[in-house]
């Protein structure tokens, strides 16, 4: 037969990391909503033509986000328990600290995408061939957002 002592103490740390827990339930990441170019075009409607292509312009899908997500996202969870013991188990931090490391996994897959290489027409109108680079304008508006 075995016995606990310090049941009291236990439930107290308990209740404290449930509470601790329920500050954040999900984090976005990605090209919010309302985020726009400054003539007022839509960043995420961006995003999602060159993640997807647009046939009818003759732009080709450059899945610069769902490759990210495809090999990076087997990481999170490990790294998520690892933040959670070492915030804690504060969740709204972890969260945080998790967009922030998203969103930067995401930043740096724009940087590094190279194919399919620009159209000669762009390149011309660019002065460079650097797919899903122009202004820096999309990598800059990729961000994150913890929800309750």
């Amino acid at each position: 037969m075995a016995s606990v002592k310090g049941g009291a103490k236990l439930e107290a740390i308990l209740k404290g990391m449930a509470a601790k827990l329920s500050t954040g339930s999900a984090v976005r990441v990605g090209f919010l909503e309302g985020s726009t170019y400054p003539d007022g075009t839509s960043v995420p409607m961006v995003a999602a033509i060159q993640e997807f292509g647009a046939p009818a312009r003759k732009i080709p899908p450059r899945p610069f986000f769902r490759t990210m997500v495809a090999d990076k996202s087997p990481g999170w969870p490990k790294a998520v328990a690892g933040l959670l013991e070492a915030n804690g188990y504060d969740a709204r931090k972890t969260l945080t600290l998790m967009g922030e490391g998203v969103a930067g996994q995401l930043r740096q897959s724009i940087a590094n995408f190279t194919t399919p290489a620009n159209a000669p027409s762009t390149v011309a109108r660019k002065g460079f061939d650097k797919p899903l680079v122009d202004s820096g304008h999309l990598l800059a508006s990729v961000s994150y957002q913890v929800e309750d």
